[in-house]
């Protein structure tokens, strides 16, 4: 007999996530235990703002491969009783001592995460020198400072207990450690951490968790707990980094360090459908992008729920974005930031909604643990063009072209969704799918969170869920090129996005992605 194969599936089982709902405040992120934390931190008496930044704080502990203290952001902020929300920008910039000419080019291409030119030992993708200017701390300093109602030492109380726990090993964290190994394996201090005799530290075959002190991450934590945030830019922990850079390679300095500030700006306000306005960040992320999708999806027909005329609307507004992004974004806006990447989004009982999305570009970001400090750096570089007399060329002090996406909805001028993602190029094409899930089909938060999405994250691919109805999947096929993949916990073909839904008597109801093992929605 001749048998017939058919795709292969991993996952013989229905995911859900189980939303949250409550009158009070609201943390969601990609970590429960970061999102406790948040919690935590909204119940000693804080805001939104404080709450978000122990919720990222404790992200450098509890999801170290998306984001950290050396990893950038951004954030929108939209406090209530104000129009508007502002956008708080720590976006990623080269260090003044990094010049193209410390990445030679080998004539083949790279299959990391953009196809760009190879580079030298990869010396753009891992290692010192992929390291942009870590400016995270930065921006939580900017969000607690200008907002914060609880003194730093509260608020960073939870991130520098889980910290001194340490990173819960269980078959998640061993997947995502054991991703990374092989690059992790190249650097001493990384290894020590995160490997042990080479290999990804296993869970227990049964029981409990047990937990991995990572370096001197928590000795790191808690001197800003005390010192403040920014030792981490001008005092000793600065310092430390500085010689711990020098000591593996890297180029970023003390003035490097110095001279990082976040910025606060005004949002960009898109209007949309039935008299909402997207507000979204500024400058070199998908704002632009995303700007373009809205413009062309906004007199799209809308009926009961997403069918196949939808669904190729949007790809091909997807397409054109991404070709228009691709060819002519760049070092466009002095004033502006693809990925591992993580997101969170938080309300409170006043009404301030927070949407902030870190990163440290790749799994692990630049694969290097800073010796003596403990500080994860990101792998930013990663984010330019290598070609020499580019848009988006590497270049001293420059800043690239990225990726990120938050979002906060107003009606009128309350904020009624925050929301957001990691997953790179992913992110925008998923945020925006959520986001009209909600705003547009009427679909109750939970349907809209599991609702299957597609993605188009170049000028002339389509991705889609294999959960789609069948004429969808045919005319996406007749549109472009189209692979039909799993929504699974690995491979990760879709971005994970996360939201909050505010209503105009303070009700919320909040989700987390439903195939990201650690999320969760949290109410008060």
């Amino acid at each position: 007999m001749t048998f017939p194969l058919k795709p292969h599936v991993t996952e013989h089982w229905l995911q859900t996530k189980p939303s949250a709902s409550g009158k009070r405040g609201m943390v969601v992120s990609q970590s429960r235990d970061a999102a406790e934390a948040g919690i935590a931190i909204l119940d000693a008496g804080g805001n939104a703002m404080d709450a978000a930044v122990a919720t990222a704080f404790a992200l450098a502990t509890a999801e170290p491969w998306n984001s950290g203290i050396g990893g950038i952001g951004f954030a929108l902020v939209h406090r209530a009783g104000q129009k508007s929300a502002e956008v708080v920008n720590f976006g990623p910039v080269a260090s003044r001592n990094l010049h193209q000419a410390q990445f030679p080019l080998t004539g083949r291409m790279t299959e990391d995460l953009f196809r760009w030119p190879e580079v030298q030992d990869d010396r753009n993708i891992h290692g010192p020198l992929s390291a942009a200017v870590p400016s995270s701390v930065a921006g939580y300093e900017k969000v607690h400072s200008t907002w914060g109602r609880l003194p730093l030492k509260e608020v960073m109380a939870p991130a520098v207990a889980l910290a001194q726990r340490g990173l819960p090993v269980d078959w998640y964290s061993t997947l995502k450690i054991a991703y990374s190994a092989s690059v992790l394996a190249r650097y001493p201090a990384s290894a020590s951490v995160y490997l042990r005799n080479g290999l990804p530290p296993l869970p227990p075959y049964q029981g409990a968790p047990v937990f991995i002190r990572q370096g001197n991450l928590p000795d790191a934590l808690e001197r800003l707990q005390h010192a403040g945030l920014r030792d981490f830019y001008t005092g000793d922990l600065a310092a430390t980094i500085v010689r711990d850079v020098q000591s593996v390679g890297g180029v970023i300095d003390a003035a490097d360090l110095a001279n990082t500030r976040a910025l606060i700006v005004p949002a960009t306000e898109v209007p949309w459908r039935n008299g909402k306005t997207l507000q979204l960040a500024t400058g070199l992320t998908a704002a632009p992008t995303l700007t373009q999708v809205l413009k062309q999806m906004r007199d799209a027909a809308y009926g009961a729920q997403p069918d196949a005329a939808w669904f190729t609307t949007l790809a091909g507004s997807l397409m054109q974005a991404y070709a228009d992004r691709l060819a002519g974004l760049g070092e466009a806006d002095k004033d502006a930031a693809e990925t591992c990447t993580t997101h969170l989004t938080v309300a409170d009982a006043d009404g301030n909604m927070v949407a902030m999305t870190t990163t440290l570009m790749s799994s692990f970001g630049s694969r290097v643990v800073l010796p003596q400090s403990g500080v994860l750096l990101n792998n930013g570089v990663m984010w330019f063009d290598p070609r020499p007399g580019q848009a988006n060329s590497i270049a001293p002090g420059r800043r690239p072209l990225t990726n990120m996406c938050p979002i906060i909805m107003k009606d009128g001028d309350r904020p009624v969704l925050a929301g957001g993602a990691s997953g790179g190029r992913r992110i925008m094409a998923a945020v925006f799918q959520l986001m009209t899930y909600l705003a547009d089909f009427g679909m109750d938060i939970d349907t809209a969170a599991h609702f299957p999405r597609i993605d188009v994250s170049s000028a002339d691919e389509i991705t889609a869920d294999r959960r789609l109805p069948a004429d969808v999947l045919a005319a996406l096929a007749a549109t472009a090129p189209t692979e039909i993949v799993e929504h699974g916990v690995m491979p990760i073909n879709f971005a994970c996005p996360n939201v909050i839904l505010m209503d105009a008597d303070g009700s919320k109801r909040g989700v987390s992605d439903a195939v990201s093992p650690w999320s969760a929605a949290l109410a008060q």
